[in-house]
Protein backbone atom coordinates (compact mmCIF):
# COMPACT_ATOMS: atom_id res chain seq x y z
CA UNK A 1 0.00 0.00 0.00
CA UNK A 2 1.32 3.56 -0.80
CA UNK A 3 -0.63 5.43 2.39
CA UNK A 4 -1.42 4.46 6.12
CA UNK A 5 -3.27 6.27 8.89
CA UNK A 6 -0.99 8.27 11.14
CA UNK A 7 -3.89 10.24 12.83
CA UNK A 8 -6.28 11.42 10.72
CA UNK A 9 -3.56 11.72 8.04
CA UNK A 10 -3.32 9.49 4.89
CA UNK A 11 0.83 9.14 4.80
CA UNK A 12 3.22 7.49 2.47
CA UNK A 13 5.25 5.32 4.01
CA UNK A 14 8.44 6.62 5.04
CA UNK A 15 11.43 5.30 7.10
CA UNK A 16 10.61 3.97 11.00
CA UNK A 17 7.21 4.59 10.76
CA UNK A 18 4.03 2.45 11.62
CA UNK A 19 0.32 3.72 11.12
CA UNK A 20 -2.84 1.90 10.74
CA UNK A 21 -4.37 0.15 7.24
CA UNK A 22 -7.00 2.38 5.85
CA UNK A 23 -9.20 -0.62 4.81
CA UNK A 24 -9.19 -2.62 8.01
CA UNK A 25 -8.18 -0.57 10.63
CA UNK A 26 -4.99 -2.66 11.93
CA UNK A 27 -1.43 -1.85 12.66
CA UNK A 28 0.82 -1.84 9.31
CA UNK A 29 4.68 -0.75 9.15
CA UNK A 30 6.56 1.24 6.66
CA UNK A 31 8.96 -1.09 4.16
CA UNK A 32 11.76 1.22 2.97
CA UNK A 33 14.14 -1.03 1.41
CA UNK A 34 16.68 -0.71 -1.48
CA UNK A 35 14.82 -3.43 -4.22
CA UNK A 36 10.89 -2.67 -3.56
CA UNK A 37 9.65 0.69 -4.02
CA UNK A 38 8.44 1.89 -0.70
CA UNK A 39 4.90 0.95 0.59
CA UNK A 40 3.06 -0.27 4.41
CA UNK A 41 2.45 -4.02 5.50
CA UNK A 42 0.33 -5.62 7.81
CA UNK A 43 2.60 -6.33 11.01
CA UNK A 44 1.00 -9.95 10.74
CA UNK A 45 -0.89 -11.86 8.51
CA UNK A 46 -4.29 -10.75 8.14
CA UNK A 47 -7.48 -10.93 6.07
CA UNK A 48 -7.45 -7.49 4.90
CA UNK A 49 -8.45 -7.51 1.60
CA UNK A 50 -7.66 -10.44 -0.25
CA UNK A 51 -7.64 -8.69 -3.85
CA UNK A 52 -4.54 -6.54 -3.27
CA UNK A 53 -1.35 -7.48 -5.18
CA UNK A 54 2.54 -5.87 -4.18
CA UNK A 55 2.46 -3.32 -6.26
CA UNK A 56 5.36 -2.79 -9.13
CA UNK A 57 6.50 0.26 -10.22
CA UNK A 58 4.03 -0.11 -13.50
CA UNK A 59 1.36 0.43 -10.53
CA UNK A 60 2.60 3.39 -9.10
CA UNK A 61 3.19 5.26 -12.24
CA UNK A 62 -0.11 4.91 -13.17
CA UNK A 63 -1.53 5.44 -10.28
CA UNK A 64 0.42 8.73 -9.83
CA UNK A 65 -1.48 10.50 -13.28
CA UNK A 66 -4.89 10.81 -10.58
CA UNK A 67 -5.03 13.05 -7.55
CA UNK A 68 -3.32 11.32 -3.98
CA UNK A 69 -7.11 11.31 -2.83
CA UNK A 70 -8.16 9.28 -5.54
CA UNK A 71 -5.56 6.41 -5.00
CA UNK A 72 -6.58 3.54 -2.68
CA UNK A 73 -9.54 4.54 -1.65
CA UNK A 74 -11.43 1.95 0.96
CA UNK A 75 -15.35 0.48 -0.31
CA UNK A 76 -17.62 -0.61 1.38
CA UNK A 77 -20.65 -3.07 0.45
CA UNK A 78 -22.85 -1.83 3.60
CA UNK A 79 -25.35 -4.72 2.32
CA UNK A 80 -22.98 -7.32 2.41
CA UNK A 81 -20.17 -5.86 5.38
CA UNK A 82 -17.74 -6.44 1.75
CA UNK A 83 -14.69 -3.80 1.94
CA UNK A 84 -12.03 -3.68 -0.75
CA UNK A 85 -9.67 -1.30 -1.78
CA UNK A 86 -9.90 0.49 -5.20
CA UNK A 87 -6.33 1.37 -7.28
CA UNK A 88 -7.97 4.64 -7.80
CA UNK A 89 -11.82 6.13 -7.39
CA UNK A 90 -12.38 9.26 -9.45
CA UNK A 91 -15.14 11.64 -8.06
CA UNK A 92 -17.44 10.22 -10.89
CA UNK A 93 -17.46 6.79 -9.28
CA UNK A 94 -15.43 5.29 -11.77
CA UNK A 95 -13.00 2.87 -10.36
CA UNK A 96 -9.84 1.84 -12.53
CA UNK A 97 -8.00 -0.83 -11.26
CA UNK A 98 -4.29 -1.83 -12.62
CA UNK A 99 -3.70 -5.44 -12.89
CA UNK A 100 -0.20 -6.91 -13.48
CA UNK A 101 -0.06 -10.44 -12.12
CA UNK A 102 -2.26 -13.39 -13.19
CA UNK A 103 -5.62 -13.26 -11.81
CA UNK A 104 -8.60 -15.99 -11.98
CA UNK A 105 -11.57 -15.22 -13.72
CA UNK A 106 -13.53 -15.46 -10.41
CA UNK A 107 -11.65 -13.03 -8.67
CA UNK A 108 -12.13 -10.89 -12.08
CA UNK A 109 -15.79 -10.88 -11.95
CA UNK A 110 -16.41 -10.61 -8.27
CA UNK A 111 -14.26 -7.35 -8.78
CA UNK A 112 -16.78 -5.99 -11.37
CA UNK A 113 -19.77 -7.25 -9.46
CA UNK A 114 -18.43 -5.41 -6.72
CA UNK A 115 -17.39 -2.29 -8.23
CA UNK A 116 -19.61 -2.07 -11.02
CA UNK A 117 -18.57 1.34 -12.56
CA UNK A 118 -15.10 0.18 -13.27
CA UNK A 119 -12.37 -0.08 -16.16
CA UNK A 120 -8.97 -2.25 -16.34
CA UNK A 121 -5.57 -1.64 -16.88
CA UNK A 122 -3.65 -4.84 -17.81
CA UNK A 123 0.54 -4.61 -17.70
CA UNK A 124 0.89 -6.51 -20.96
CA UNK A 125 4.03 -7.26 -20.53
CA UNK A 126 4.04 -9.50 -18.14
CA UNK A 127 4.28 -12.42 -20.32
CA UNK A 128 6.64 -12.56 -23.37
CA UNK A 129 4.36 -13.37 -26.37
CA UNK A 130 1.73 -11.36 -25.34
CA UNK A 131 2.27 -8.44 -27.18
CA UNK A 132 3.83 -9.68 -30.02
CA UNK A 133 1.10 -12.37 -30.81
CA UNK A 134 -1.29 -9.09 -30.60
CA UNK A 135 0.76 -7.08 -32.70
CA UNK A 136 0.58 -10.39 -35.30
CA UNK A 137 -2.60 -10.61 -35.50
CA UNK A 138 -3.75 -6.60 -35.92
CA UNK A 139 -1.08 -6.67 -38.33
CA UNK A 140 -3.13 -9.50 -39.86
CA UNK A 141 -0.36 -11.87 -40.48
CA UNK A 142 -2.37 -14.98 -39.00
CA UNK A 143 -3.76 -17.21 -41.80
CA UNK A 144 -6.83 -15.68 -41.04
CA UNK A 145 -8.43 -11.80 -40.88
CA UNK A 146 -8.24 -10.86 -37.42
CA UNK A 147 -8.43 -7.12 -37.30
CA UNK A 148 -11.26 -5.87 -39.67
CA UNK A 149 -11.52 -1.60 -40.06
CA UNK A 150 -14.72 0.10 -39.64
CA UNK A 151 -16.49 3.77 -40.25
CA UNK A 152 -14.10 5.28 -37.38
CA UNK A 153 -10.25 4.73 -37.86
CA UNK A 154 -9.27 4.29 -34.38
CA UNK A 155 -11.90 0.93 -33.01
CA UNK A 156 -12.10 -2.40 -35.29
CA UNK A 157 -13.98 -5.43 -35.52
CA UNK A 158 -12.33 -8.02 -34.37
CA UNK A 159 -13.14 -12.11 -35.11
CA UNK A 160 -11.29 -14.99 -33.22
CA UNK A 161 -10.36 -12.42 -30.24
CA UNK A 162 -8.83 -15.37 -28.32
CA UNK A 163 -6.01 -15.43 -30.95
CA UNK A 164 -4.99 -11.89 -30.07
CA UNK A 165 -5.44 -11.30 -25.95
CA UNK A 166 -5.43 -13.30 -23.04
CA UNK A 167 -8.17 -15.69 -22.46
CA UNK A 168 -8.76 -14.90 -18.91
CA UNK A 169 -10.22 -10.79 -20.35
CA UNK A 170 -12.09 -12.29 -23.22
CA UNK A 171 -15.40 -12.20 -21.15
CA UNK A 172 -14.86 -9.49 -19.03
CA UNK A 173 -18.54 -7.33 -18.31
CA UNK A 174 -16.34 -3.72 -18.45
CA UNK A 175 -13.78 -2.51 -20.54
CA UNK A 176 -10.10 -3.87 -20.59
CA UNK A 177 -7.42 -1.50 -21.66
CA UNK A 178 -3.85 -3.00 -22.54
CA UNK A 179 -0.58 -1.58 -21.83
CA UNK A 180 2.23 -3.02 -23.75
CA UNK A 181 4.76 -0.45 -23.06
CA UNK A 182 5.11 -1.73 -19.45
CA UNK A 183 8.06 0.42 -17.26
CA UNK A 184 9.32 2.17 -20.88
CA UNK A 185 12.26 0.02 -21.14
CA UNK A 186 10.81 -2.05 -23.94
CA UNK A 187 12.26 -1.92 -27.23
CA UNK A 188 9.85 0.53 -29.66
CA UNK A 189 11.11 2.21 -32.16
CA UNK A 190 7.97 2.72 -34.07
CA UNK A 191 6.17 4.62 -30.80
CA UNK A 192 3.72 1.25 -31.32
CA UNK A 193 3.73 0.37 -27.69
CA UNK A 194 2.38 3.98 -26.68
CA UNK A 195 -1.07 3.74 -27.86
CA UNK A 196 -3.45 1.91 -25.53
CA UNK A 197 -5.94 -1.05 -26.78
CA UNK A 198 -9.41 -1.15 -25.35
CA UNK A 199 -11.09 -4.47 -25.24
CA UNK A 200 -14.96 -3.80 -25.06
CA UNK A 201 -17.24 -6.25 -23.62
CA UNK A 202 -18.32 -8.22 -26.28
CA UNK A 203 -21.60 -7.40 -28.05
CA UNK A 204 -22.87 -9.87 -30.70
CA UNK A 205 -20.69 -11.93 -32.98
CA UNK A 206 -17.63 -10.02 -33.11
CA UNK A 207 -15.30 -8.12 -30.48
CA UNK A 208 -14.42 -4.17 -30.70
CA UNK A 209 -11.19 -2.90 -30.06
CA UNK A 210 -10.32 0.79 -29.41
CA UNK A 211 -6.86 2.54 -30.01
CA UNK A 212 -6.80 5.41 -27.48
CA UNK A 213 -3.85 7.59 -26.69
CA UNK A 214 -2.67 7.75 -23.14
CA UNK A 215 -3.33 11.38 -22.64
CA UNK A 216 -7.14 10.85 -23.91
CA UNK A 217 -7.54 7.71 -21.51
CA UNK A 218 -6.45 9.78 -18.38
CA UNK A 219 -8.66 13.13 -19.32
CA UNK A 220 -11.50 11.40 -20.13
CA UNK A 221 -11.69 8.98 -16.79
CA UNK A 222 -10.40 12.18 -15.05
CA UNK A 223 -13.30 14.61 -16.32
CA UNK A 224 -16.17 12.12 -15.96
CA UNK A 225 -16.23 11.29 -19.66
CA UNK A 226 -15.15 7.91 -19.89
CA UNK A 227 -18.30 6.54 -18.73
CA UNK A 228 -20.69 8.10 -21.28
CA UNK A 229 -18.30 7.56 -24.12
CA UNK A 230 -18.36 4.01 -23.19
CA UNK A 231 -22.04 3.54 -23.00
CA UNK A 232 -22.50 5.41 -26.18
CA UNK A 233 -20.09 2.68 -27.91
CA UNK A 234 -21.62 -0.10 -26.58
CA UNK A 235 -25.14 1.33 -27.69
CA UNK A 236 -23.83 1.86 -31.60
CA UNK A 237 -22.20 -1.36 -31.37
CA UNK A 238 -25.70 -3.19 -30.36
CA UNK A 239 -27.17 -0.69 -33.23
CA UNK A 240 -24.72 -1.61 -35.97
CA UNK A 241 -25.09 -5.28 -34.75
CA UNK A 242 -29.10 -5.20 -34.93
CA UNK A 243 -28.82 -3.86 -38.81
CA UNK A 244 -26.74 -6.15 -39.55
CA UNK A 245 -28.74 -9.53 -37.99
CA UNK A 246 -31.73 -7.60 -39.58
CA UNK A 247 -30.03 -7.47 -43.02
CA UNK A 248 -29.18 -11.42 -42.80
CA UNK A 249 -32.64 -12.47 -42.10
CA UNK A 250 -33.68 -10.84 -45.10
CA UNK A 251 -31.15 -11.96 -46.77
CA UNK A 252 -31.79 -15.49 -45.67
CA UNK A 253 -36.01 -15.14 -46.43
CA UNK A 254 -35.23 -13.57 -49.61
CA UNK A 255 -33.09 -17.19 -50.87
CA UNK A 256 -35.81 -19.19 -49.26
CA UNK A 257 -37.92 -17.12 -51.31
CA UNK A 258 -36.27 -18.15 -54.53
CA UNK A 259 -35.99 -21.55 -53.68
CA UNK A 260 -39.43 -21.91 -53.41
CA UNK A 261 -39.97 -20.32 -56.62
CA UNK A 262 -37.52 -22.14 -58.52
CA UNK A 263 -37.66 -25.48 -57.08
CA UNK A 264 -34.67 -27.57 -56.06
CA UNK A 265 -32.75 -29.46 -59.03
CA UNK A 266 -33.94 -32.46 -58.34
CA UNK A 267 -37.24 -31.28 -58.36
CA UNK A 268 -36.97 -29.22 -61.76
CA UNK A 269 -35.03 -32.67 -63.39
CA UNK A 270 -38.00 -35.03 -62.36
CA UNK A 271 -40.44 -32.04 -63.11
CA UNK A 272 -39.20 -31.87 -66.92
CA UNK A 273 -38.36 -35.56 -67.06
CA UNK A 274 -42.29 -35.73 -66.56
CA UNK A 275 -43.22 -33.41 -68.95
CA UNK A 276 -40.88 -35.94 -71.60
Amino acid sequence: MRFALIGNDRTEAQPKLNGLCCCCSKPVIAKCGTRKIWHWAHKSKTDCDNWWERETEWHRTWKNNYPADWQEVSLLDKRTGEKHIADVRTVHNLVVEFQHSHIKPEERTSREQFYKNMVWIVDGTRLKYDYPRFLKGKNNCFENTIFYNTDNPKIFRVDLVDWCFPPAWLESSVPVIFDFRGDGSMDDSEGLRNTLYCLFPQVGSYARVAEISRKAFINATTNGEWTLRVEEFINDFRKQDEVKRRLEHQQTLSRNVNFRQLGSPLNRFIYKGRRR
